[in-house]
Formats: structure tokens, C-alpha cells, sequence
């Protein structure tokens, strides 16, 4: 996967604006109790989870679970920071 180029969007005033409260979401198998894991490891990561906005919907035929968590960031570091955190995990196929 290759990074993204933000230059444009900064140049033009465009695209996430540091700090901030940001949204993720991390998709990945039903039976690996990620409404819980996915916050912890946002955490971890050194984030500022706002846990009253944890939300997770499941698949319809029940074998995934996308969970939704909000977090305060300082800089992009941090933010891609999220999403590797949460990529690394095997029981997480992807994040957006």
C-alpha cells in the first residue's frame, strides 16, 4: 500500500485539519469481541477515545462486526498512527 499524498489538499486549505476529532472504523471478525478491543487499541496507540461514541453493527449473516470509534488527535502522526495500530491486529481485515 503506498502512502497517500497530501500536499495538494494542504496547499489548497482542504483535508483533515490538526488537532481534531476523528472518526474510524475497523472491520473484522464477529467472534473477536471488537466493540471492546478495537478502543483498547486506540489507546494503546496513545489516543484519546471517546468511548461514548463506540458503536458496532454486525454483518448480515453475523460472521463480521464493523465498529465505529471517535478520537482526538494532535497531528497526522497520530492519525495514521490509528490505523496502523488497528491494521495490525489479526482479528482486523481492514479500517477506513
Amino acid at each position: 500500500m503506498q502512502p497517500i499524498d497530501f500536499t495538494k489538499a494542504k496547499q489548497d486549505g482542504k483535508g483533515f485539519q490538526f488537532p481534531g476529532e476523528f472518526e474510524i472504523t475497523a472491520v473484522g471478525s464477529a467472534s473477536a469481541n471488537l466493540p471492546t478491543h478495537v478502543p483498547q487499541l486506540l489507546e494503546r496507540a496513545g489516543l484519546h477515545v471517546l468511548h461514548e461514541s463506540v458503536r458496532h453493527r454486525h454483518s448480515g449473516a453475523g460472521n463480521f462486526v464493523s465498529v465505529t470509534v471517535s478520537f482526538r488527535c494532535d497531528t497526522r502522526e497520530h492519525y495514521e498512527a490509528a490505523h496502523a495500530a488497528l491494521r495490525a491486529n489479526p482479528d482486523i481485515r481492514y479500517t477506513m
